[in-house]
């Protein structure tokens, strides 16, 4: 297995595997590193301000456009809308009781309590049985010699988009599996030591939980430490065998981050991880076309959307019927019908598009032979659009706003809210967690004919970056830009729950 780090005037040795326990393929530390320098997580989920929420703290009307000062009738999607696309089962039915999802971020936000709460008004969502603030290796949230200080003022470690990541990633989490308990686990700062520490502590406390890291770094970029890598994969290796299982997303910056250098994300590129890519709506909507004025019948949205009411229509990923005001902060708002469409997630306008290429560190792992793979490829795929994102209450700088949210930030949490309602429908049948077997049972499932039923294949589209020399294209089946698609939830966990 080739494993050249970019940027690395060394190679990453591949000890015994007999003599460190570690998966095929995995690669290992090549020397101590106790005095080496570490490396610093990034999290920087693209974003649109809408401005300030309003004085009762909801959220606009007009969904699924809203309207910011940059930007006229850009797609924006709440809970109801991403949950009727991928097709959720009632909460009636499976709302995640009895699980336990860990949402892993650094320096977390001073104002997520309050915050969750008020999203959960503004949709129609009811608070978790339980949201913890865990912080370092104590869950006393009020405790500041455990939990940071959070310092705005922080460029280099990017603490406010920290921020907006822990908001992002709670708020739809528990939106996705409104019945789970929600822990947050606060890591001091962005290094690999700090998450990994933060993380171990977690998986100790909350045994058979789901986790979810909205972070990363690009491989190619750990240049001086990749014994942090190991111990990454140390714990991972032993949550997995305490029945945890872990998402990661696949970066925002296409197949190469901007470099010459095809590369994936790590930690998402672990084999004992969920890697997830990023898709957009087909067709793809651009800001400020969808008026009453644009959008009859000229093939851009499917069917057209009547100016008479009532009608139906498409915003991309998700179609929708009328009465309702487009366009406009007006009531009454648009009802979502279900899944309209889906490419790989690329916006040359906002700068961002999916990550998804082959890992420089991890080889093949075996749930995913028999794809022509070379080294280890991402696994699934979910919506990561800014024009197509959701909804996000965020007040930690002072007055509440709303933002629309996208990248593939969005889709680890909610894929952990999936898996919660696995493990829920596992329970109601008397089997355990699915834990470290989901990859394999995603493959399972892919490699079978219950394929089309359980995931919407993604086709069209590439991950490359505009300005870069390296992309991967969306094919039939399987492939780096998408993995095996995106969910259709309610069919997925029939099968996920037999195995």
């Amino acid at each position: 297995m080739r494993t050249t780090l970019k940027g690395s005037a060394r190679f990453l040795s591949i000890l015994s595997l007999s003599m460190i326990g570690l998966a095929p393929g995995v690669v290992s530390a090549s020397a101590s590193t106790a005095s080496s320098p570490t490396w610093n997580y990034i999290a920087r989920p693209p974003y649109v301000q809408l401005g300030q929420a309003r004085p009762d703290g909801s959220f606009p009307d007009g969904i699924p456009l809203c309207n910011s000062s940059s930007l006229q009738n850009i797609v924006c999607y709440s809970p109801a809308f991403i949950k009727k696309a991928y097709q959720f089962p009632s909460a009636s039915s499976l709302d995640g009781r009895g699980q336990t999802i860990v949402i892993v971020d650094a320096f977390g936000s001073p104002t997520i309590t309050k915050d969750l709460s008020a999203f959960d008004t503004a949709f129609g969502i009811p608070a978790p049985p339980s949201f913890t603030i865990f912080c370092g290796d104590s869950a006393t949230p009020l405790d500041t010699r455990t939990c940071p200080t959070v310092n705005f003022r922080d460029t280099f470690h990017g603490v406010f988009a920290w921020t907006i990541e822990t908001t992002l990633d709670v708020e739809y989490a528990h939106a996705m599996a409104p019945g789970a308990n929600i822990v947050l686990d606060v890591a001091a700062t962005s290094s690999g030591n700090a998450i990994n520490t933060a993380e171990a502590s977690a998986m100790a406390a909350y045994p058979k939980s789901i986790f979810s890291q909205s972070f990363g770094i690009p491989e190619g970029f750990i240049t001086a430490n990749d014994g942090q890598v190991l111990q990454a994969h140390k714990n991972y290796a032993k949550g997995a065998a305490a029945g945890d299982t872990f998402f990661a997303s696949a970066g925002d910056t296409g197949a190469t981050f901007g470099t010459s250098t095809a590369q994936s994300n790590f930690p998402a590129s672990d084999p004992l991880n969920t890697n997830v890519t990023g898709t957009e709506g087909l067709p793809y909507i651009p800001p400020g076309y969808l008026t009453a004025d644009n959008y009859a019948g000229d093939g851009l949205v499917s069917g057209g959307c009547p100016t008479s009411t009532p009608f139906s229509c498409t915003t991309g990923l998700s179609a929708f019927h009328g009465p309702c005001v487009l366009g406009r902060l007006a009531p009454p708002d648009c009802v979502p019908d279900g899944y309209g469409g889906e490419q790989v997630w690329n916006e040359p306008q906002f700068g961002t598009a999916t990550g998804g290429a082959p890992s420089l560190l991890f080889g093949v792992p075996s749930y995913q032979n028999g794809l022509g793979l070379t080294a280890r490829g991402p696994d699934i795929s979910y919506n990561a659009a800014i024009d197509g994102g959701v909804l996000v209450y965020y007040s930690a700088m002072g007055s509440p706003v709303v933002f629309i949210v996208g990248g593939t930030s969005a889709g680890s949490p909610q894929w952990a809210g999936i898996a919660a309602l696995t493990n829920q429908a596992r329970a109601n049948l008397g089997k355990g967690p699915i834990g470290a077997n989901l990859n394999p049972a995603i493959y399972s499932i892919y490699h079978s004919a219950r394929y089309s039923t359980d995931f919407h294949d993604v086709t069209v589209g590439n991950d490359q970056l505009a300005g870069t020399p390296v992309g991967y294209s969306a094919t039939s089946g399987y492939d780096l830009a998408s993995g095996v698609g995106t969910p259709v939830v309610d069919q997925l966990i029939v099968d996920l729950a037999a195995q």
